[in-house]
């Protein structure tokens, strides 16, 4: 009787222990079945160059620019070749068609305000973009790209002839989130002061052309760049002062989301 009842209640434990294990592996999957994804937010490569004054080189993400070249083509000795050409203004330390001339080759674009197209070799100028204050365009080639007009002219009135508004473009560069703007030559006018989400940006500051150090400062407290360079800040009297720029920064509502870097951007000035 005794061996009855044990063949009886095996198959019954072995149903109850193959419950149990089961139990005992899908708790784990269960609780390991989130999937979770993984944001891409690494941030594009940037890398700045001053060659002189206004002249610089960017390189994002592998592009190369060419902001205002003037000096020659042994400025740009040593340079990664440009994929594009970005020309503010019309006054010779912004633009020179000798030196547009000898760095622009097949496939390399220009953006600028129609006042520098009329002056560009008419050979140059299937490759030329025109662009007016707000507008916006991307260049072929360049995937990702976009580049936006910002105006740039003088407030102070001692001033206004040297940059009126609509002649000249700032720009602002963004490439895969990232916002890079350029100023050119100005002051602290609203279009600069309303900027957003800016993550670097280039500031003039020389008189009396542009403005002091002081407006560049409060302009820069306001839209507040992630970064910032004080470049364009030779005057007829000299450099101006950007420690004291970079310490009004400091001292501003800006102070903690305001990077000020500051680089050579004259070279061969005699000290």
């Amino acid at each position: 009787m005794k061996a009855y009842l044990f063949v009886l209640l095996l198959p019954l434990a072995l149903i109850s222990c193959k419950e149990q294990s089961k139990d005992t592996s899908e708790t784990p999957a269960a609780e390991n079945a989130v999937v979770t994804e993984e944001e891409n937010t690494a941030t594009p490569t940037f890398n700045v160059t001053p060659i002189s004054h206004a002249t610089m080189v960017l390189e994002m993400d592998g592009t190369t620019i060419y902001v205002d070249p003037v000096g020659g083509a042994e400025a740009f000795t040593g340079q990664p070749k440009a994929n594009l050409i970005l020309i503010t203004d019309i006054h010779g330390d912004h633009f020179n068609m000798e030196t547009v001339r000898a760095i622009t080759g097949d496939g390399v674009g220009i953006v600028a305000p129609k006042v520098v197209a009329d002056k560009i070799d008419e050979e140059l100028l299937p490759q030329t973009i025109v662009l007016n204050n707000g507008e916006t365009t991307t260049i072929p080639g360049m995937d990702g790209f976009t580049f936006k007009a910002i105006a740039m002219y003088n407030l102070r009135e001692e001033a206004l002839k040297f940059h009126v508004k609509g002649r000249g473009n700032g720009y602002v560069i963004e490439h895969e989130g990232q916002r890079v703007y350029i100023s050119g030559d100005t002051e602290d006018i609203p279009e600069m002061r309303n900027l957003e989400n800016i993550d670097i940006a280039f500031v003039c500051m020389n008189l009396p052309y542009t403005m002091p150090v002081e407006s560049a400062a409060d302009a820069v407290s306001e839209f507040q760049p992630a970064k910032v360079y004080p470049y364009h800040y030779r005057g007829t009297e000299g450099l101006s002062d950007v420690a004291k720029f970079k310490e009004l920064i400091q001292n501003s509502n800006a102070a903690d989301n305001v990077e000020v870097v500051q680089l050579n951007w004259y070279p061969n000035r005699e000290n």
